[in-house]
């Protein structure tokens, strides 16, 4: 059982505990925070939790139940393996870090984890790069990605470096206990409420699958909206997600306000965009092929220390750019 590189954990059960906690992954759990309990479930599958009580008699453990007092338990964890994604030295704009989470700024352009056509440059390899104290997640040494932005989406992002923090922040956002603003520049052609709510299950689109789409097959998906400042031809609008399902805040402004957001071309049309913005604009927007969505705020409790943790970042300088020229015209 033992490696060299291998982790021994052992505690004691005592009458006290069988009072406190009735299921021992519970209570292993709590006393190992590290763990987490998905993790715990892998080491127990994979025989890797031993009961012993004297005179060196073996207990059977059950995840579900508390062994009887006087049981010990040696958890044999071992070491993260590597990771098959290479670290790479990308630049990232980190906005705070610690021992178990990161928060960056995320560029338009980068793609969050490797996927076919993108093994590499993602956030993924640069996390690996600048985050050399991983603790592992699971039995792998990588970093914890919770949630995603779009390949085009700029702003702000967290990512887990322990399972620990993995664990409690995919159950925060799962249960949305997460502040998360968005701002977008939309093109209208019509008139839109100053403010309202977009709700409308969200599933793959039956016939392109590249593009979600709103669908009884779907999952919930609710989003606030608020105009900032309407421009005439350009809108800047504020969201919030209620939920956080794949391209929901893009689904929701092209299905349910029909206005898509501004040069985004899974979901609108850029080229259309451009002749209605005018030639300043268009100028703009030529060097930009992403649409102009922008996470503003993340706010979370520190999965770990229960800290609140707010950031909010400007939108990139192309998104500030059209927004000034939009003043201006509005302004003629």
């Amino acid at each position: 059982m033992e490696d060299d590189n291998e982790i021994t954990l052992e505690i004691t059960v005592t009458e006290q505990d069988r009072e406190l906690f009735r299921r021992l992954d519970v209570f292993l759990t709590e006393k190992f925070p590290d763990l987490g309990r998905t993790f715990l479930k892998k080491l127990y599958d994979e025989n890797l939790l031993e009961g012993i009580i004297a005179p060196d008699a073996a207990v059977k453990l059950m995840l579900s139940k508390m062994p009887p007092a006087g049981t010990q338990i040696s958890i044999y964890v071992p070491p993260p393996t590597p990771t098959a994604t290479p670290a790479e030295n990308i630049p990232l704009d980190i906005l705070y870090e610690d021992e178990d989470i990161i928060f960056i700024n995320k560029p338009a352009g980068m793609v969050i984890h490797p996927a076919p056509g993108h093994m590499t440059g993602t956030l993924v390899n640069a996390l690996l790069f600048h985050c050399r104290d991983l603790k592992g997640i699971g039995h792998e040494l990588r970093p914890g990605i919770v949630h995603r932005l779009d390949m085009g989406t700029t702003g702000v992002m967290i990512a887990a470096k322990g399972q620990k923090a993995h664990e409690q922040l995919c159950i925060d956002f799962s249960k949305h206990n997460i502040e998360r603003c968005y701002e977008a520049l939309i093109p209208t052609a019509h008139e839109i409420p100053q403010a309202g709510i977009l709700e409308g299950p969200i599933g793959r689109h039956p016939q392109n699958r590249l593009k979600m789409a709103i669908t009884q097959q779907g999952r919930p998906a609710k989003t606030h909206y608020k105009v900032v400042q309407n421009f005439g031809k350009l809108t800047h609008i504020e969201l919030r997600l209620e939920t956080g399902r794949t391209h929901q805040i893009r689904v929701h402004l092209a299905s349910l306000l029909h206005t898509p957001i501004l040069n985004d071309s899974l979901y609108g049309n850029p080229g259309e965009h451009r002749r209605r913005m005018g030639t300043a604009i268009s100028d703009i927007l030529e060097s930009y092929p992403h649409p102009l969505l922008h996470a503003k705020i993340l706010g979370i409790r520190h999965p770990i220390s229960q800290k609140k943790l707010r950031f909010e970042v400007p939108a990139p300088k192309v998104f500030q750019d059209i927004l000034a020229e939009g003043r201006r015209l509005s302004a003629e």
